[in-house]
């Protein structure tokens, strides 16, 4: 196989592989075996390794982890991360919207309800639509380098989906949740014990030291998943509404909670809350 021929195999190679990692990862709806897949993602590991020029940093080969690092290094964010402000109460929950109300100058307020997964916060990086940096939260305004190890998370894209009807910003920083699903850690748990291994106290305590591993190839063997659901900082596009925010991600390719509701109002709000 000559250059030319390589380069164009490993680009419908990583085209092919991408779609199927959407259908079974996002759409829980594989078209293929797992074997069939291995091969495919074999194939273009072994094209890389002949043709490192064609090789890039959104590959799917790119999963699987890298050499350990010493250190994470500090990734400052373009726009702060803040947190959000509990509410334990009812009560709280109505003063708040009467809160808003005053601010807003706005009689009826509508809301979005979702809910609260227990992980690890992250803000991560595209760059003319290709993931580039990802950063764990950190102080707000400083968290700590996790580029590898986030691209060993199955279900986050590489690469932003373009189908022409939202553009994609040159910049823009997408905000998620790193998790682990309880089922998940009850099997390693399981394990674990039966090794005669102390068992992981939570799911986010493991999500999280899964992620800040300084072996990404530790971070790849481990089943963390990832929810987006805010962006923070991004080049020449606006949103009006949560909820606009969210349908965009989702077009773009990003996995979003699939609870998540649109409240009219309060009551609403609530009623989902209960």
């Amino acid at each position: 196989m000559d250059k030319d021929a390589a380069a164009e195999r490993i680009s419908r190679l990583r085209n092919i592989i991408e779609y199927h990692n959407n259908r079974y990862y996002q759409q829980d709806n594989p078209e293929i075996s797992d074997i069939e897949y291995d091969r495919l993602l074999r194939e273009l590991q072994d094209l890389e390794k002949l043709y490192p020029d064609d090789k890039i940093a959104s590959s799917p080969t790119q999963r699987v982890g890298a050499a350990p690092l010493i250190k994470f290094s500090p990734l400052k964010h373009a726009s702060p991360m803040l947190s959000i402000k509990d509410a334990f109460s009812i009560k709280e929950i109505i003063d708040f919207d009467s809160s808003i109300k005053r601010m807003t100058k706005i009689d009826n307020v509508s809301y979005v309800a979702e809910p609260k997964i227990d992980g690890l916060a992250v803000n991560l990086i595209y760059e003319n639509g290709t993931f580039s940096r990802g950063a764990t939260r950190g102080d707000g305004e400083t968290g700590e380098d996790v580029t590898q190890n986030l691209k060993t998370i199955s279900n986050l894209p590489l690469r932003i989906k373009n189908d022409g009807s939202i553009p994609i910003p040159s910049f823009v920083e997408i905000r998620g949740e790193v998790y682990m699903e309880i089922e998940q850690l009850q099997i390693i748990n399981q394990q674990r014990i039966k090794d005669g291994e102390e068992p992981f106290a939570n799911p986010r305590n493991f999500a999280a030291g899964s992620l800040r591993q300084l072996d990404s190839r530790i971070t790849a063997r481990r089943p963390l998943s990832i929810f987006l659901y805010a962006i923070g900082n991004a080049l020449s596009i606006n949103f009006s509404t949560q909820w606009e925010v969210l349908q965009t991600l989702s077009k773009w390719g990003f996995p979003v909670n699939p609870h998540i509701e649109e409240t009219q109002d309060i009551n609403a709000c609530i009623q989902y809350f209960e």
